[in-house]
């Protein structure tokens, strides 16, 4: 964020932006929050055994020693990232809050503190960048200090169940065709919830609405709705999601995961044992060196995707 100072006058409608800048996966994912020390984290350990079939032995055979089956085990791990935000306010600019532009009617400044607005902004700035992250981040893993890591998304880390949309609407049978696969995939639907943006929710309304009994009003707008097979999910909108695509996320396994930043705003020893102490989100203030003061928000932080094959995905949707 660039220095605030006089040049940047004060528009009321910007104090719309809040609105827009919501993050509601990461608040529902919040309460399940992890720490850890490694930089990178395992997400899940998959495995699997042969297709089921009718295979007897006989009474000779069984009492003979037999071959053990081994099953093997892999690992699904995911990496932090490095975010952020610089903000600062000039002493005129926090000096001088009676400066506007723009339609003024009432002769007040709703920002009368202009760091902390900065601050504010700063924080629902990370929000959204963590958001759009944890939906459609791309896996960049650590190299040397140079490298910037980036956390895997949940658009990039659905493989197993997916359904291509094929460029067309949203339709019952695409869902019910990922909700089979989930169910072969052994997907336990503890608590899912189908992400998606406006377009596609709406669609999602239109194939599981039905008409209301109060015929002065009409419409509908689906919160909740039943498959056969999975059970009830739960709607969620983003506005970070891909435009084209909608997910089914099994909200019990996923979860944001921080490494907490040791160096106290302080500036005392740092603490030793970080899953005690520490901040998951550290707000440092720097040194006043010119007619400016301010800091930075800083966190690191990655997802916790839990078992791919426990969420499902349709992608390459209309989008009109």
């Amino acid at each position: 964020m660039a220095t605030t100072d006089s040049d940047n006058l004060n528009y009321r409608g910007e104090l719309f932006l809040y609105g827009k800048t919501k993050a509601p996966f990461l608040s529902a994912i919040a309460p399940r929050a992890k720490r850890t020390r490694s930089w990178t984290f395992p997400v899940s350990q998959p495995w699997t055994i042969s297709a089921a079939s009718q295979e007897t032995q006989s009474e000779d055979t069984a009492a003979t020693a037999g071959t053990p089956t081994t099953i093997d085990r892999s690992q699904v791990y995911n990496v932090l990232q490095i975010m952020k935000y610089d903000v600062e306010a000039t002493f005129r600019k926090e000096s001088a809050n009676g400066d506007f532009s723009g339609i003024n009617v009432d002769g007040s400044n709703p920002v009368l503190d202009e760091l902390g607005f900065q601050k504010k902004g700063g924080l629902i700035q990370m929000a959204t960048n963590i958001e759009y992250s944890f939906l459609q981040g791309a896996y960049a893993g650590p190299s040397t200090s140079a490298t910037n890591t980036k956390t895997r998304g949940l658009q990039e880390a659905i493989t197993t169940n997916t359904v291509a949309g094929g460029s067309a609407r949203l339709s019952k049978a695409m869902i019910e065709g990922l909700i089979r696969e989930m169910v072969d995939s052994g997907a336990p639907f503890d608590n899912v919830m189908v992400i998606g943006n406006s377009f596609q929710l709406q669609k999602l309304s239109d194939i599981y609405g039905y008409a209301p009994a109060d015929r002065t009003v009409g419409g509908v707008a689906i919160e909740r709705f039943l498959v056969p097979g999975g059970g009830v999910f739960n709607t969620m909108f983003s506005p970070q999601m891909p435009t084209d695509e909608v997910y089914f996320v099994d909200m019990s396994f996923v979860a944001p995961v921080f490494m907490p930043a040791l160096f106290p705003a302080d500036g005392n020893v740092a603490p030793t044992s970080a899953n005690e102490q520490g901040a998951d989100v550290l707000w440092q203030p720097t040194a006043i060196t010119a007619a400016k003061r301010g800091g930075f928000f800083y966190t690191q932080i990655g997802l916790d995707h839990g078992p791919e094959m426990y969420h499902g995905s349709i992608t390459g949707l209309a989008t009109s």
